[in-house]
């Protein structure tokens, strides 16, 4: 600071200047020509050190700006994903129940196990919803990669129109339509074993008691359900207006006539 001030500031006290850049440009020069000033013990100046000792060893600056970031620990659910400020983000599922530490940044998630990244994802924008790096998924998983609501209805229609149906009421029942898949991949393939028929009248059954699940399928299938009448919809008829029971409106016409 003695330097600066004798060398920089002083120099520069009786001058009167009418802006800040006016102002920063005159404190750059009286710095420059200070660094160039020859040392009196040694050969060469502060500038002369710098771009021969210095500059080599100086690294770039960062990419991308400072991220300020919130550190916590959080388990690996079964699903290999791990919940962040209500959403989920994907790890390699071989950590699944693991603790890993997370950085919740401003605009990227990382998570970190044994001291080492495993995972960074860009940070989600709304509440609840998921973000999945297929390479963090088990092989048999990868399949499901491509699938879509879509598709999987498509492919259900192939044997009826009520396991499409099914199909679709299972999807719609989920917070996510991806959560369903594996269910309604399931009751596609039970018609393998069963045949495409035997799995149409099992959908049906199941939509008419209101069991849209792969384990009612299945339980339908298993027991010979399907092959049974559906259950009837329509509501039981009225009684008929003879019956010692049904005194009918003539008799509260009467009886309201009789009490006035």
């Amino acid at each position: 600071m003695q330097q600066v001030e004798r060398w920089v500031l002083a120099p520069l006290r009786k001058r009167q200047f009418f802006s800040l850049e006016e102002v920063q440009a005159a404190v750059a020069d009286a710095v420059e020509e200070y660094n160039r000033r020859p040392f009196q013990k040694r050969e060469g100046s502060r500038r002369s050190v710098f771009e021969e000792q210095e500059r080599p060893a100086l690294r770039p600056l960062p990419s991308r700006r400072y991220d300020f970031a919130i550190w916590s620990r959080a388990r690996v659910s079964l699903d290999y994903h791990v919940e962040v400020d209500k959403c989920l983000y994907s790890v390699p599922y071989q950590l699944v129940h693991q603790q890993v530490e997370v950085r919740l940044g401003a605009s990227t998630v990382a998570f970190f196990h044994s001291g080492r990244q495993v995972a960074m994802h860009a940070r989600a924008l709304r509440r609840g919803e998921r973000v999945t790096d297929e390479s963090h998924m088990p092989s048999s998983h990868r399949r499901h990669a491509e699938w879509t609501p879509s598709r999987i209805v498509h492919w259900a229609g192939e044997t009826g129109p009520k396991t499409a149906e099914l199909v679709q009421s299972i999807l719609a029942g989920r917070p996510h339509p991806e959560m369903g898949f594996r269910s309604c991949v399931g009751i596609i393939r039970l018609g393998r074993h069963y045949g495409k028929e035997r799995l149409e009248a099992a959908c049906a059954r199941a939509l008419a008691i209101r069991a849209s699940s792969y384990r009612s399928v299945k339980s339908i299938l298993e027991k010979g359900l399907d092959r049974l009448p559906l259950p009837s919809a329509e509501p039981p008829p009225p009684p008929p207006d003879a019956h010692d029971n049904v005194r009918g409106a003539d008799y509260y016409s009467q009886s309201g006539e009789a009490g006035r």
